[in-house]
């Protein structure tokens, strides 16, 4: 079993609002997800 990398709370708004720009620019969740190195379920919750 992998070990989880656990994220500061700075990265992780920094890249929720990465995402989002990036949504916004029409780029789908999956191509999000694999830029961000997050899975699609990890980015749901």
């Amino acid at each position: 079993m992998a070990t989880r990398k656990k994220q500061a709370p700075e990265q992780v708004v920094r890249m929720l609002a990465t995402a989002d720009r990036m949504l916004n620019e029409g780029k789908d969740v999956a191509d999000v997800c694999r830029e961000l190195q997050v899975s699609e379920q990890t980015y749901s919750q």
